[in-house]
């Protein structure tokens, strides 16, 4: 059974930072692509940053810059670093993993996700 816990949301200020985790288990994260996504209120669902299988990093062209994913093989966890977040960024924020072989950009990429961490950007 996969299961994935996100922590690490929060209330900011704008031009802050936050580290969002996401604990993987029963897959691990060097064998799955890892992808964060994030979802505003009356937006659909929308790629933020994916590690695939062989650890190369993607980026949406609002985070590059700015976020930056990684992983740890040894506490089987993927990370979300967030720096100079803005308003804009406010969002609940999900993690997923999802086959090699598939699109990583996109949610039906995935098939399992963690249950989301909201991050609140103040101005």
């Amino acid at each position: 059974q996969v299961q994935l816990v996100e922590s690490g949301g929060g209330l900011v200020q704008g031009g802050g930072s936050l580290r969002l985790s996401c604990a993987v288990s029963g897959r691990t994260v060097n064998s799955y692509n890892m992808g964060w996504f994030r979802q505003a209120p009356g937006k659909e669902r929308e790629f933020a940053a994916s590690i695939t299988w062989t650890g190369n990093t993607y980026y949406a062209d609002s985070g590059k810059g700015r976020f930056t994913i990684s992983r740890d093989n040894a506490k089987n966890t993927v990370y979300l670093q967030m720096n100079s977040l803005k308003p804009e960024d406010t969002a609940v924020y999900y993690c997923a993993t999802g086959s090699l072989y598939s699109n990583f950009y996109v949610p039906s990429g995935y098939d399992y996700w963690g249950q989301g961490a909201q991050v609140t950007v103040s101005s």
